[in-house]
């Protein structure tokens, strides 16, 4: 499984990309972001991302909070695990933080899961 930036270049091998923000990113056109699915009910609420504002001092608590709205949420959680079960998946996301995103959090639940 990848995690990417949705900006970076299609790759052949990144098998099914979906994009995992609640909002469009900017300046991507659909044509330029190959995807396979946009699954806006696995991203983070509104509410959930503005308090966090990728402020890595609040990485941990945000962590936790996304995790307890995935779990009031597993539709959305098991379509991305099924992807996973079929092939290569890669989580796209539109946050300059490459490391402090809801994308990190979803690839680490279902590498957790595939196992």
């Amino acid at each position: 499984m990848r995690v990417r930036r949705v900006y970076d270049p299609a790759l052949p091998d990144d098998g099914a990309r979906v994009l995992v923000d609640r909002l469009w990113p900017r300046g991507v056109s659909k044509e330029r972001a190959h995807l396979t699915l946009w699954l806006k009910d696995v991203a983070p609420s509104t509410a959930l991302r503005q308090w966090f504002g990728h402020d890595p001092a609040l990485w941990d608590d945000f962590q936790q909070r996304y995790r307890a709205e995935l779990a009031q949420n597993p539709d959305a959680l098991n379509q991305l695990v099924s992807l996973a079960q079929h092939g290569p998946l890669t989580l796209l996301f539109g946050a300059k933080d490459t490391t402090h995103n809801e994308a990190i959090v979803l690839a680490d639940i279902l590498n957790n899961t595939a196992h």
